[in-house]
């Protein structure tokens, strides 16, 4: 899409050992960006993963372990970056439940993983931007970010919350060479969610198809997953020039999901 225009610059993207994350990393990395990868795991393979992305992409790669439902460790991964040009907030939970029977402990912890964080990196990463005179800030929040659906309290609420916090970042760095949006995916075929059409099969006794059209993407009228590149490449497009006035806004990857 873009040819290396990102090089010299540096990328912190949070929950990015797998998913949506990694996707996102892979095409930073691929236009330039060295990269700072993140997850609350701290295993070999995490950091595996970051040298297997620096050697494909030509770029240097760190993984750096930190919780995002904890506001200091949130403030410390962008201190160990110690330079953060593009910082992408990814981190996110999810649990289901009816609002009278949503345990107490999974709202906490979806409210801190899925929106919080974003204001604490964002608070820290904000005066490096400013010193450097240059930054963007993308935040992938949800279509259930721009609506709703039952069931999803915590998630819903956390995902508006992002976009709200977008457009007031936005409107904090408006004469500022910094922007800030936040991306809006519908179903992504992730491995997580790979993993539970198996199992959804099982439960509604239905063939792989009819779980993917009739249950997973139902709300979804293209009726076919986004993909991780898809939305990595419209957070390197967020990441150029030509999207410098494009800032406090929503960009729905969800193929038609909020059109309806």
């Amino acid at each position: 899409m873009f040819e290396k225009f990102l090089t010299g610059k540096t990328a912190v993207v949070t929950g990015s050992n797998s998913g949506i994350g990694l996707g996102v990393a892979h095409r930073l990395a691929r236009a330039g960006a060295d990269l700072v990868l993140n997850s609350f795991t701290d295993r070999d393979e995490d950091h595996a993963l970051a040298a297997g992305l620096a050697e494909e992409h030509g770029v240097a790669v760190r993984y750096v372990q930190a919780d995002m439902s904890k506001a200091e460790d949130c403030r410390a991964l962008i201190a160990r970056a110690e330079r953060c040009d593009i910082l992408v907030n990814n981190a996110g939970v999810q649990f289901v439940s009816p609002i009278p029977d949503f345990p107490v402990e999974r709202w906490d912890a979806i409210i801190a993983i899925n929106l919080s964080s974003a204001f604490h990196t964002s608070a820290a990463a904000l005066p490096l931007m400013r010193k450097a005179g240059w930054g963007r800030i993308v935040n992938i929040a949800s279509a259930h970010g721009l609506t709703a659906s039952p069931f999803k309290s915590a998630y819903v609420a956390a995902k508006h919350g992002v976009v709200g916090l977008s457009k007031v970042t936005a409107l904090e760095t408006a004469r500022e060479p910094i922007t800030c949006n936040a991306i809006c995916p519908g179903y992504v075929l992730t491995p997580l969610v790979e993993a539970q059409i198996p199992e959804t099969m099982k439960e509604y006794g239905m063939s792989r198809d009819d779980v993917i059209r009739k249950v997973m993407l139902e709300r979804q009228p293209s009726k076919e997953f986004a993909t991780v590149e898809e939305i990595g490449d419209t957070a390197v497009f967020l990441c150029s020039d030509a999207a410098a006035q494009i800032t406090g806004t929503t960009i729905s990857v969800d193929g038609g999901w909020t059109a309806l």
